[in-house]
């Protein structure tokens, strides 16, 4: 049966069997086996990982780095965004200087849907009427107007139209 080392000779056993595999051998060599230093026959020491955990500290900062630079690649290449033409944010995005977002109010989603809901109107029919996107509308009632980038006249709009106070004045 295997002994157990604690990195030195007088574990008590005879010194010439494989403290991982119990073999009795002569030629026995000193290896680092999962944080252990343990005499090891021949046949056992290809389990030492001295050289293996020398090679990833050696090289940690460079390692280290690599796996990051390949982790943002990574992250880039499946966010398609990076792939697609940018120049859409130009022509048809919002002008935040001269069509500023308001400061909406906690429910103006929820506030929206009801009050086009009482008037009868579908979405598209309320986009229609003020000359938004349906998409645009639908950003709203769900309480995603920053992040559609919505502008403060749309906003207003939807406040005159409908008769609500969605934003905070």
């Amino acid at each position: 049966m295997a002994k157990y080392s604690t990195g030195g000779s007088s574990g008590g056993g005879d010194g010439d069997t494989c403290e991982l595999c119990g073999a009795a051998s002569e030629n026995l060599s000193l290896a680092n086996v999962a944080g252990a230093k343990l005499n090891v026959c021949t046949s056992c020491a290809p389990h030492d990982d001295t050289e293996t955990k020398t090679d990833s500290s050696g090289s940690d900062g460079d390692s280290e780095t690599d796996r990051k630079r390949r982790a943002v690649q990574n992250a880039a290449k499946a966010n398609d965004v990076w792939d697609s033409d940018s120049g859409h944010w130009e022509e048809e995005g919002t002008n935040y200087d001269d069509d500023p977002l308001p400061y909406l109010r906690q429910d103006y989603g929820k506030t929206v849907t009801d009050a086009r809901q009482e008037r009868g109107l579908q979405r598209e029919e309320l986009a229609d009427e003020l000359g938004a996107t349906e998409a645009d509308i639908i950003a709203v009632e769900q309480g995603r107007a920053t992040q559609a980038g919505i502008g403060g006249g749309l906003v207003a709009a939807i406040e005159d139209f409908l008769d609500v106070d969605i934003s905070e004045k």
